[in-house]
């Protein structure tokens, strides 16, 4: 990618306005990224010479939108041919939204994001060519948005419901990026106990606290030439926020008692289902962090606006848990299919991944059908119901002993990734909160405490 920004000051921190408020313009187009200052009043956007962010893209209008900027920075439509998307809604033409910083914009097929000073840096790849489809579906135009980001450098925050997929779209950006070849280490930030999770993120020396009998590597040093996530990181404490927003303005990880900080080279990425904006203003999320970690922001549509997608992936399911308990792969019946297609899914794909998993083990190795698939569409059940049902009259004691024991390991899983919180385990697999506490009463599980926060 070619980087038209004259300014080669990289590692100075930046002193936000009062506020917060956005005062520079990113902007990717095909082959290209550019760095904009804003100036106060107001910028016109388009392809024409005298716009203040000119985009020579041909599916940018000569006047395509303008900037309103004050204590905030806000858009406006110019009646352009290709629209104007924000958060991947269209904006209607005369109508001005105000832009939060990260927030992602498109304008024709151009991309460009609003916020407080941060600088882009490059590389060498080109972007890849853009479809040319102004009315492409959103699943389309979210793949195309994750290629373009993924080939720059800057911090990314994922943001979308529980389940829609914000790891799957932070392995892409790895997989898309210069950092292919490097690891990339994923840490859920609400999973780890608050004692532990600095020495995890940062590493320690030998002797730096009681039981420390030898030196350990932290996670952010053990991404180095590569990409880490940090999942629910609106979770972490603010004393680790304090200390990782240190990390990011200096490239260098100290351990705990160590002397000597070490260099990194890692591209962070973040997932989170809250507002972290809102967050930084009630001062449970620092702000200085939010605007460093917050180069662009990609909000996920939830599954229930893909509908398009859910029988690809209601296919690819199926195939998975059949492989991975031996059995071939089976299909699923026209009617249970539009049963999938018209459920709303709050649980997003993770709960469809479950749904189909329990469908397979219900349907014994033949034809998936309407009555696998208790607990969507309507019925009064609840999805997790679909592991108590009776398993048809001629399946073995094997395959109610197969279906116990992978719905133990789920809910395990869940309790972990939750932190021992029942609501939220009981959301990741699709089941209602009282469902829960019966499967671990009945599997013998202590119910978790939350410790104190």
């Amino acid at each position: 990618m070619r980087v038209l920004d004259d300014d080669a000051e990289r590692t100075k921190s930046v002193v936000l306005p009062e506020g917060g408020s956005p005062r520079r313009v990113l902007v990717f187009w095909e082959g290209f990224a550019r760095t904009f200052e804003l100036p106060a009043g107001s910028a016109t956007i388009g392809r024409g010479p005298d716009c203040r962010v000119r985009i020579e893209h041909p599916s940018v209008s000569r006047q395509h939108a303008v900037l309103h900027i004050g204590s905030s920075v806000a858009i406006e439509d110019l009646g352009s041919s290709n629209g104007t998307r924000v958060g991947g809604r269209r904006l209607p033409r005369a109508s001005i939204e105000t832009l939060a910083p990260g927030t992602l914009v498109e304008v024709g097929l151009a991309t460009l994001v609003v916020h407080g000073g941060a600088r882009l840096e490059g590389d060498d790849n080109a972007l890849v060519p853009l479809a040319s489809d102004s009315q492409e579906p959103t699943l389309a135009r979210l793949e195309r948005l994750v290629k373009m980001v993924a080939s720059s450098r800057i911090s990314v925050i994922l943001h979308g419901e529980t389940g829609v997929g914000k790891e799957v779209c932070a392995g892409m950006l790895h997989r898309q990026s210069p950092r292919a070849n490097g690891p990339f280490i994923k840490i859920n930030c609400a999973a780890l106990p608050d004692a532990l999770l600095e020495g995890e993120l940062f590493g320690h020396e030998r002797g730096a606290f009681t039981g420390a009998t030898q030196q350990k590597q932290g996670l952010v040093e053990a991404a180095h030439g590569g990409t880490i996530l940090l999942d629910e990181v609106a979770e972490l404490p603010l004393v680790t926020q304090a200390k990782l927003l240190r990390v990011l303005e200096s490239r260098e990880v100290m351990r705990i008692g160590a002397v000597t900080p070490r260099p990194i080279d890692v591209r962070f990425v973040c997932a989170t289902h809250a507002d972290l904006e809102a967050r930084s203003r009630a001062g449970t999320f620092r702000s200085d962090l939010f605007f460093r970690l917050n180069g662009i922001t990609i909000t996920i549509p939830p599954l229930r606006d893909r509908r398009t997608q859910i029988a690809s992936l209601a296919r690819d399911f199926v195939a998975a848990a059949c492989r991975d308990n031996g059995h071939p792969v089976v299909s699923v019946s026209p009617e249970a299919m539009r049963r999938l297609e018209r459920h709303d899914w709050p649980g997003n794909v993770r709960e469809l991944k479950n749904v189909c998993e329990r469908a397979v083990l219900l349907a014994g190795g033949g034809t998936i059908t309407p009555e696998h698939l208790a607990g969507i569409d309507g019925d009064t059940e609840p999805a997790g119901r679909a592991a108590l049902l009776p398993v048809a009259a001629d399946a073995s004691g094997a395959l109610k002993t197969e279906l116990s024991t992978i719905e133990h390991r789920r809910i395990l899983e869940a309790l972990q990734k939750s932190g021992g919180n029942q609501s939220k385990a009981a959301a990741l697999l699709g089941m209602s909160r009282r469902t829960l506490l019966h499967r671990l009463d009945e599997y013998g599980v202590p119910r978790p405490r939350k410790g104190p926060r």
